[in-house]
C-alpha cells in the first residue's frame, strides 16, 4: 500500500521509530514535487535532528533525495570517480585532484558549488578563468568527461531536487547541525552522479564548520558507512583546517596555486592532493597519482577540460593574460613566529574584500583576496610580511591588513598538528 500522508512518517521519526525505504521515498518525493508542506518539512527535519534516523534510515533518505531527480549511468572505459570536501580556505584541491585522477584512467564528473559563508566555492575559482563554463548541458557534460577524463560543472536543478528544498527548509528552522541531514544532503548530491567510489575530505580546525575531532570524526564514519550502504566504495580523511591549506585565498589567487602544484609546485595542497587522489584510486584499484603529477600528464588533462569547458587553450603557459592582478598589493607587517591562526576569520577577509558571498547572488571580484600567507611556525619580520592583501581599493587593503593581523598568534606554541588526522575506511 502507497504512503500518502507524510505525517505518519513524521510522527514515526519524532518517536524513535527511524525512517523505512518507502517512508523516506514519500519525504523525499514531497520536498521535490510540492506535496510535503514547508510545515511538514520543518517537522520532518527537527524530529531527524532530535530523535536521529539510525544507520538504515539515513542511508533510506540518502537514497531516496538521490533518486528525487536524475541519475546520471555512464558507459565508460574506467571508472568513475569524485571527491567531496566539507570545506575550507586555501582548499583547491579539486583542481588538482580530478586532472590527476583522469589521467591515471578514471573518469571524473565533478559536479561542485559555490562559495557561501568564510569558505571558497571550486566553480567561483573556475569562473575566474576567461569564458570558462560551468553551466553544461548534460550532452556536453557528458561530452567533457568521455573525451578528457574530467569535467567541473554546477549541478542542474534536476539533481537531487529534494535536496535543494530541504536545505534552504533546515535554514529557516534551526536544524543546519543534524549530521543525519548533513550526510543525506552531501551524499545525495554526489551519488546522483552515478559514481563507483568517492573520497570525503572533512576538514577539521579553526577554519573548518566542524572545530572538534569529535564532530568531524563522527560524520566522517557517518559518511562513510552511509555512502557504502548506499552502495558506493567510499572513504574519508579528517584533513587539518587549523591553517589555510594553500598559501592562497581568494579565486584567481588560489587558481595560480592549484596551477602551481599541476606544474610541480610543492606544499600543503600538494601533499593533501596526491593523498586524496591515491586514496581515491586505490577503492576502484588504479594507481599513479603522483607519476601523474610529476610527469605532466595531469597537468596536460587540466588544460584539455579548460579549453574543453570554453577557456583558453594556454592557461598554464600565460596566466598573467588571463588572470589580471588587483589594483592594490599590500604587504601585511608582523614581527615573531606564527603561533595559531584564526583560519576562518582570513576566510572572512576575503568575502569582505569581495572575494566571497554572504547570499547567493552576491557578486565575486576574482582578482582579490590573500597571498602569500605564513604558515604555522614561520617567522615574520626583516622583510617577511605575513602575506599580502590584493584588494580593489586602499580602504578595502587597510581593513583586511587589520583583520589578517589579529586572525595571527604570533609566539611561541606547538608544531602543528599532522595534515590528515585520520582515515576512515569502508568496514
Amino acid at each position: 500500500m502507497t504512503i500518502a500522508d507524510p505525517r505518519p512518517v513524521i510522527a514515526g521519526v519524532r518517536d524513535g521509530r527511524g525512517l523505512d525505504k518507502a517512508g523516506a521515498t514519500l519525504i523525499a518525493r514531497g520536498l521535490a514535487d510540492g506535496s510535503v508542506s514547508d510545515a511538514q518539512a520543518g517537522a520532518f527535519a527537527m524530529a531527524t535532528l532530535l530523535a536521529g534516523l539510525g544507520e538504515e534510515g539515513r542511508v533510506a533518505l540518502t537514497c531516496a533525495m538521490r533518486d528525487s531527480g536524475r541519475v546520471l549511468r555512464w558507459d565508460l572505459s574506467g571508472p568513475v570517480v569524485d571527491k567531496h570536501s566539507t570545506g575550507g580556505i586555501g582548499d583547491t584541491v579539486s583542481l588538482v585532484l580530478a586532472p590527476v585522477l583522469a589521467a591515471c584512467g578514471a573518469y571524473v564528473p565533478m559536479i561542485s558549488g559555490r562559495g557561501l559563508g568564510h569558505t571558497g566555492g571550486t566553480l567561483d575559482k573556475l569562473e575566474a578563468i576567461p569564458g570558462f563554463r560551468t553551466a553544461l548541458p548534460e550532452d556536453g557534460f557528458r561530452n567533457v568527461v568521455a573525451h578528457v577524463g574530467c569535467a567541473i560543472v554546477a549541478a542542474g536543478p534536476d539533481l537531487a531536487p529534494a535536496d535543494a528544498r530541504l536545505y534552504a527548509i533546515r535554514d529557516e528552522s534551526a536544524t543546519v547541525g543534524s549530521i543525519d541531514l548533513i550526510t543525506a544532503s552531501i551524499l545525495s548530491k554526489k551519488l546522483a552522479a552515478g559514481l563507483d567510489a568517492l573520497v570525503l575530505d572533512v576538514k577539521q580546525g579553526s577554519g573548518a564548520f566542524l572545530r572538534s575531532p569529535e564532530a568531524a570524526l563522527d560524520l566522517a564514519r557517518t559518511l562513510v558507512r552511509t555512502a557504502n550502504g548506499a552502495g558506493c566504495l567510499t572513504r574519508a580523511c579528517v584533513t587539518d583546517m587549523d591553517q589555510p591549506l594553500a598559501r592562497a585565498a581568494g579565486n584567481a589567487l588560489e587558481l595560480r596555486e592549484a596551477m602551481a602544484v599541476l606544474s610541480g609546485g610543492q606544499g600543503a595542497l600538494a601533499d593533501l592532493s596526491l593523498a586524496l587522489s591515491q586514496s581515491c584510486l586505490s577503492l576502484v584499484g588504479l594507481d599513479g597519482a603522483e607519476h601523474a603529477l610529476i610527469s605532466g600528464a595531469a597537468a596536460e588533462r587540466f588544460a584539455r577540460m579548460v579549453a574543453a569547458q570554453g577557456g583558453p587553450t594556454d592557461l598554464l603557459e600565460r596566466p598573467d593574460a588571463y588572470l589580471p592582478p588587483a589594483p592594490v598589493i599590500r604587504p601585511i607587517p608582523a614581527a615573531g613566529r606564527v603561533a595559531a591562526i584564526d583560519t576562518a576569520a582570513l576566510g572572512h577577509a576575503v568575502v569582505a574584500l569581495g572575494g566571497g558571498r554572504l547570499h547567493a547572488a552576491d557578486h565575486i571580484d576574482p582578482r582579490v583576496g590573500l597571498a602569500d600567507l605564513l604558515r604555522i611556525g614561520q617567522e615574520a619580520g626583516d622583510g617577511r610580511p605575513l602575506g599580502f592583501v590584493h584588494a580593489a581599493s586602499e580602504a578595502a587593503a587597510d581593513a583586511a591588513v587589520a583583520t589578517v593581523q589579529a586572525a595571527y598568534l604570533m609566539g611561541d606554541g606547538p608544531e602543528p598538528g599532522p595534515l590528515i588526522r585520520c582515515e576512515v575506511s569502508p568496514e
